[in-house]
């Protein structure tokens, strides 16, 4: 027998609004993922992953909701959101109990994530995600399901992702406003490397770089394991800003100009190739040379990946990423995006597409898909069921919720 459901997610980008619509099958085999539905629509509301426009970017959000809804022939009411932005802040954390019955429980993982999750965050900002990396178990290490072990000490290493509130807030506001309900929000690295990295990868160590409209995401994986999470407020929007500048043509125009002819790598571009450029208020177009728009394009994203390099450094885990780099996101389909990437990097480079899907699999093959498909990968995750919720009012209400609870016990 097989069982379906729908799972949704939303892709809140800053230049692109998409909604993937999936149907999970769960039979004996194990479960699959069929693409039934996809809507995009272009987001105006958005600037570096953060919302600043609440009506604009619910009018997106409606739009990509409706195409959806319409490919896929179902209402969609519930959706898995992602979210990035220059505000995500992450560290690892490790917390230690002893063992009530000498057997390890769910209870006894509960509470020793617990114990690793009370950590000092400031009031403004909320945990997105306690991800587990590995549990020691009576110092044996490397145990990634305690459950059922024996021993009298369980220690968990995690990693925890932050968020301001606010940010958070807006998200679940807008989508709230379009008449949808989050049943989660995600990492937006973290829904990518759902999407497209392969088990061998993130056992072996890998960085997964998601270059969007308005943010660089990071993502590093080590012995299967989620080690290191980080947000750049840098992306294609700013190559399409150069772009505008160094050739003198509106904003829409140069961003037309970078998806057609744009170029990463200078040096792969013949000498006589030529571009038609839109004039500013009328002007005249002129005709330029491909090569000069390469090199306005190349030191920008050279900037680009020195910054994430920088941020691998600052991990400390640069030398043990045997698999490499995989990029993803819109940004990276400009021609000699891997190239450029790997003479930064020094290690092996590819550009990261969804895998492991079915249905309209040849609609969302393309790398700025990846965090669409992702976030419906990580909704279809069995255990990824609960509600997001932000930080309560206040601690008072929370010790009065408490006091009550407890009287009503003794009572």
């Amino acid at each position: 027998m097989s069982k379906k459901d729908f799972v949704v997610g939303l892709d809140i980008g800053t230049t692109k609004i998409c909604c993937i619509v999936g149907e999970i099958t769960e039979t004996s085999a194990g479960t699959t993922i069929d693409i039934v539905g996809i809507g995009t629509a272009p987001s105006v509301g958005l600037r570096k992953g953060v919302v600043i426009n609440i009506d604009s970017t619910v009018e997106s959000i409606t739009k990509a909701v409706e195409e959806a809804e319409l490919m896929a022939g179902i209402e969609i009411s519930s959706v898995y959101a992602g979210i990035a932005g220059g505000h995500i802040k992450s560290f690892n954390s490790t917390g230690i109990v002893a063992v009530k019955d000498k057997e390890i429980t769910e209870q006894d993982v509960q509470r020793v994530i617990d114990a690793a999750k009370a950590v000092a965050i400031p009031l403004d900002r909320e945990v997105i995600h306690i991800m587990p990396q590995e549990y020691v178990i009576d110092e044996q290490d490397g145990i990634r399901d305690p459950i059922g072990m024996s021993g009298v000490r369980l220690e968990a290493k995690v990693h925890i992702v932050t968020g301001a509130v606010s940010s958070a807030q807006n998200i679940i506001k807008c989508a709230n406003k379009a008449g949808l309900n989050v049943a989660e929000i995600c990492l937006e690295p973290i829904a990518s490397a759902e999407a497209v990295l392969s088990n061998d990868e993130k056992e072996l160590g890998v960085i997964l770089v998601d270059i969007g409209g308005g943010t660089s995401d990071i993502a590093i994986f080590k012995d299967g394991a989620i080690v290191h999470t980080g947000v750049l407020a840098i992306g294609g929007n700013h190559l399409t800003n150069d772009i505008a500048v160094g050739l003198r043509t509106p904003q829409n125009e140069a961003e037309k100009i970078k998806v057609m002819h744009g170029c990463a790598l200078a040096s792969l571009v013949k000498p006589d190739e030529t571009i038609e450029v839109a004039g500013v208020g009328g002007r005249k177009p002129r005709v330029l040379s491909r090569r000069l728009l390469a090199e306005i394009i190349e030191p920008r994203v050279e900037e680009i990946f020195s910054l994430i390099q920088r941020e691998v450094m600052k991990s400390g885990y640069q030398d043990l990423l045997s698999s490499g780099v995989v990029i993803t996101g819109g940004t990276t389909l400009l021609e000699g995006m891997p190239e450029l990437a790997e003479f930064i990097f020094e290690m092996p480079v590819k550009r990261g597409i969804p895998q492991n899907i079915g249905g309209l699999r040849d609609v969302v093959n393309s790398p700025k898909f990846a965090t669409g498909v992702g976030l419906l990968k990580y909704g279809g995750q069995s255990g990824n069921k609960s509600k997001f919720q932000i930080r309560e009012k206040n601690i008072y209400d929370k010790v009065r919720g408490s006091m009550r609870n407890w009287i009503k016990d003794l009572f």
